[in-house]
């Protein structure tokens, strides 16, 4: 016994050894994060839609009298003016046409003539005892029948000198012609059907559909600030490049589509030639009829809205959130509705407040609950989150 007590007393004394490394190690303080104050910022607000050029004018050339086509003397593809022949048809048989009815309006004017004659005699003899006045009556009756048929006469000229000029077939409108679907040497009229298409170039119109209650909400925005004035058109062409001209809006739908549910907005928009362009090339415009392209609308006026750097915006299966400092420095979670959002910024619609703290750098080190070690960042570095 006396030999296990003096065993544990010398184990007792034996010191305890402790590391010179643990021993200065100070105690760690709170992560530092910078943060910027959320401000409300001036942004262009701009909905985004798939939209479609369309020429404002389309023609489809028709023969109005039947002939056989001998001429086409424009070129497929190529911009036309308006007035300038576009077909010509076989001419001679309106011509003749158009001589026999001269003849006959000069026939009849020379008849007229005699019987205004006649009808002056008549009277003349009236005055004397051999007239008579049934003669009178006869040739008064006479002159009117000539002159009626004088009248009917000029018609039939005047219908067939029409019809010889529909023989020489001119553009309509300033555009572009398609290719013609009748050759030369074919006879054509009326029921033939189209024989080229021409579209208007400058201005293009530019539809596209917008969902029905985000249309309601655009109405309610920017009907109380000007209507189709509030509000500007821009165009992304499908090759991503930015249309250099601005558009503006001058028609809305009157019903929602049935199968979308979705109301038609129209716009129009300049399509000038392409600098440089030759007159004889083809594609002398940017815009196209038919084509597809993403409708940018914004609004004229800016509008001022809590912006924050789209870094500090983190994500996760509930949603978008963001960390901003609390009182006494300790980390709290914001839930966020985002808006219109740049790759820079992101437009806050909803869960933070004008003035609060967003933690921007050191955002890896924190989460709700902490305290931190905030310091403001200069706003020319807070465009990403560290």
């Amino acid at each position: 016994m006396l030999a296990l007590a003096a065993l544990l007393g010398s184990t007792a004394m034996v010191p305890v050894l402790v590391s010179p490394a643990a021993a200065q190690m100070p105690n760690a303080g709170p992560p530092a994060v910078g943060f910027i104050v959320a401000a409300k910022m001036p942004i262009t607000q701009t909905q985004q839609f798939i939209g479609r050029v369309e020429a404002i004018n389309r023609v489809s050339v028709v023969a109005r009298v039947t002939a056989q086509l001998e001429e086409t003397p424009f070129t497929e593809g190529r911009e036309v003016k308006k007035g300038e022949v576009l077909f010509r048809l076989e001419q001679p048989p309106y011509q003749a046409a158009l001589d026999v009815n001269k003849a006959l309006v000069a026939q009849y004017e020379a008849q007229l003539r005699n019987a205004k004659l006649t009808t002056e005699r008549a009277q003349a003899l009236l005055r004397t005892p051999a007239g008579q006045q049934s003669t009178v009556d006869t040739a008064i009756a006479s002159q009117q029948a000539l002159e009626a048929q004088i009248l009917g006469a000029n018609a039939q000229l005047r219908t067939s000198q029409i019809n010889l000029d529909y023989t020489t077939i001119a553009s309509p409108i300033d555009g572009k012609i398609g290719r013609y679907a009748v050759t030369t040497g074919n006879i054509v009229g009326p029921t033939t059907g189209t024989l080229a298409t021409i579209v208007s170039q400058d201005p293009m119109y530019v539809t596209f559909p917008v969902p029905s209650p985000q249309f309601l909400e655009m109405s309610k925005y920017y009907g109380s600030r000007g209507g189709f004035a509030a509000v500007r058109i821009k165009l992304k062409l499908p090759d991503g490049s930015t249309y250099e001209q601005d558009g503006k809006l001058n028609y809305v739908d009157p019903t929602i589509a049935n199968g979308t549910d979705t109301v038609t907005l129209r716009g129009e928009i300049a399509n000038p030639t392409i600098s440089g362009a030759q007159p004889g090339e083809i594609n002398r415009r940017p815009l196209i009829d038919g084509e597809f392209v993403t409708v940018l609308l914004e609004g004229v006026e800016p509008i001022q809205v809590l912006g924050i750097p789209r870094g500090a915006v983190l994500t996760d299966q509930q949603g978008s959130y963001v960390y901003v400092v609390g009182p006494d420095n300790a980390v709290e979670q914001r839930r966020v509705q985002l808006g219109q959002t740049t790759p820079a910024t992101a437009m806050v619609s909803a869960g933070l407040n004008e003035g609060e703290k967003v933690i921007v750098d050191g955002i890896q080190k924190v989460r709700p609950g902490i305290k931190v070690a905030p310091s403001p960042i200069p706003a020319s570095n807070n465009g990403a989150a560290k």
